[in-house]
């Protein structure tokens, strides 16, 4: 077996070095977290009550989801006062106590910036919308409709062009009041923000400022690099010929003036706390050179972004819940390939998640479904992420192991704005072909949905066995029902298991943190493992004591044991390996250069040179 080289050698191009290039950072999506008060929505005090096992998991940061006041139409995502909390989660009072209760305990926390759009209840949309002469009428995105003439001589009113919208549908709202179009690339009720305007900018600048002088450490920044549209708004090419709105992504992600409105963010606010970091949401920007026109330090943009090959790696060729023909071995190439790409030798530095709240749950997505091969999946997963390199992000529930929700919830009954606008459309299809047809989900479109939708990961945390609410909630209600499998997967269960995915996730974070030079920083040199099932890379340590150099060894496959043979350097070298951490328990050590991998089964080694 070899490796492959990535022929970049360390420049130590990001130095001075910050404490979020070593971080793992836990997202915490707030309505479903705990629950303080029994009203069913999980809030602030919650989560303060919960700080010792944020802190015992061994992670750095938190990233809280939104929690600003808002009609929670989509989750907190449509935002009505930047500078205030929702009433459901807390008061700001309550934000002050959070910071102060994860800082004692040496953990950060870090907001979510939704700044691509409002809510249609925020102050600014109302005065925007009272009137065209409004002050604020050029903060959103207002356009005169096109009038059209039909075959019978009428004529009727048509958006300004043939974008469509996230959740389907126009991209472009009529407002009856002024007889303009107003712009949103997601809901209605979210209209987007005219960041062309220079008041806008500074208004928003200005409210980041209010969320740092409180102590936070930084942002992640929603769909950022949407925030420039081309003002023209031109038509897209027409690549759905049976729908009046087309695909218009190519347009408004990554546009013309994005990088300028960055790096002006980063000139009037953040180049004023250095110790804060900012992580963006870039959809769409799939080629290394466009990740590094965000990242690079030269450029003063952004510290790092989400890199989405293998989030996506699923997604169809009609979007996200069409069914794609893919394998672990594609997970495993679009892991290569950013891991080269991005680095701490090459000077942009990289990010690496499986879950967030846009995801489904990783193991029932790069799982095989069984039961017996669950915690099996979860540890391997675990194994990969904490030794991958750069800035790693844990969702909540991850760590113990969750699972998307079972047959027992019928898809019709999820809740999610993405999934119900996607379920209308499918439906709406089908009557349309036959309008007799009853408004039935094709069972091939049931099952993708039961794979990849959003509310998977939004179920209420399990943190014991207790029923009805797993200890979510001491009220009659929460806002979203459990996941049913909360009697065999939750926190006070794993607690005292040496063999639990929690025990284990705090075990590699904590390796993680004892061999940061290696695994957060050090260089990436995957072995050529052909078509084997097995993933086996090395990790090259940066120069420094107690470091050495590591193999990672992961059978991405359920069927059976893989032999793998361990690399032995260049001719007349001599390697001796050691066994570091493993997922399975009864691990034996090589026998003759080789070993002998289970479903699931990773492994970290250490490896030194002994003789050459």
């Amino acid at each position: 077996m070899q490796t492959t080289n990535n022929d970049t050698e360390p420049q130590n191009l990001l130095a001075p070095r910050k404490w979020w290039h070593t971080a793992s950072i836990y997202q915490i999506y707030p309505a479903s977290f705990k629950d303080s008060n029994g009203d069913g929505w999980g809030d602030l005090r919650g989560i303060i009550s919960k700080a010792d096992y944020i802190a015992d998991l061994g992670v750095d940061a938190v990233w809280l989801s939104p929690c600003y006041t808002s009609p929670y139409v989509d989750n907190g995502y449509d935002i009505s006062d930047y500078c205030d909390i929702d009433p459901r989660f807390g008061t700001l009072g309550d934000i002050d106590v959070l910071i102060a209760a994860l800082g004692t305990r040496g953990v950060k926390l870090i907001m979510d910036l939704v700044v691509n759009h409002t809510s249609d209840q925020h102050a600014w949309f109302l005065e925007s919308r009272a009137g065209v002469e409004s002050k604020k009428r050029d903060w959103y995105i207002w356009r005169p409709g096109r009038q059209v003439t039909l075959s019978d001589g009428t004529r009727v009113q048509q958006p300004p062009n043939n974008w469509r919208g996230q959740f389907g549908g126009s991209a472009w709202t009529y407002d009856e009041g002024t007889g303009e179009w107003y712009f949103h690339c997601f809901a209605p009720n979210q209209p987007d923000l005219n960041w062309e305007n220079p008041e806008l900018r500074r208004t928003i600048y200005e409210m980041m400022r209010f969320w740092l002088e409180k102590g936070i450490a930084g942002f992640r920044m929603d769909v950022i690099n949407m925030i420039s549209k081309p003002t023209d708004f031109p038509d897209a090419d027409v690549v759905d010929a049976g729908s009046l709105y087309q695909p218009a992504e190519h347009l408004y992600y990554n546009g013309p003036r994005v990088h300028d409105y960055l790096q002006e963010m980063r000139r009037e606010v953040m180049d004023r706390y250095p110790d804060t970091m900012t992580v963006g949401e870039t959809p769409c920007t799939d080629t290394a050179e466009a990740v590094r026109q965000y990242v690079e330090p030269e450029r003063a943009e952004l510290d790092m972004v989400f890199q989405y090959d293998v989030f996506s790696v699923d997604f169809g060729p009609t979007g996200k819940f069409s069914k794609a023909m893919w394998s672990m071995q594609d997970v495993r190439d679009r892991i290569v390939r950013w891991q080269h790409a991005l680095s701490y030798a090459s000077g942009a530095w990289p990010t690496f998640f499986l879950e967030t709240h846009d995801s489904a749950r990783s193991v029932s997505r790069f799982g095989d479904g069984k039961d017996e091969n669950r915690w099996k999946v979860a540890k391997m997963l675990a194994l990969l992420g904490t030794t991958l390199g750069g800035t790693l992000f844990v969702y909540q529930g991850q760590e113990l192991g969750m699972v998307n929700l079972g047959l027992d919830v019928p898809v019709q009954s999820y809740s999610d704005i993405e999934t119900k606008a996607f379920l209308k459309q499918h439906l709406d299809s089908r009557q349309a072909g036959s309008p007799n047809r009853l408004r039935t989900v094709d069972e091939g479109v049931a099952e993708q949905i039961r794979l990849k939708a959003r509310d998977h990961t939004r179920t209420p945390f399990p943190w014991d066995n207790s029923h009805p609410f797993a200890g979510f909630t001491d009220g009659p209600t929460p806002w979203e029902r459990p996941n049913s499998d909360f009697e065999v997967c939750n926190v006070s269960q794993q607690e005292g298991d040496v063999e639990s995915v929690l025990y284990f996730w705090r075990q590699m974070l904590r390796f993680r943190k004892q061999h940061k030079e290696t695994l957060c920083f050090g260089d990436f040199y995957p072995v050529d493992t052909g078509s084997s099932p097995v993933f086996a890379y090395f990790r090259k340590p940066v120069e420094g004591p107690g470091n050495e150099g590591i193999l990672v060894v992961i059978n991405l496959g359920d069927g059976e044991d893989v032999e793998f043979e361990l690399p032995h350097g260049l001719e007349e070298e001599v390697w001796r390996y050691v066994v570091l951490r493993g997922t399975h328990a009864g691990r034996r050590g090589a026998r003759a250069g080789k070993l002998l991998l289970r479903s699931y089964e990773g492994l970290v080694l250490g490896y030194q040179l002994v003789c050459a």
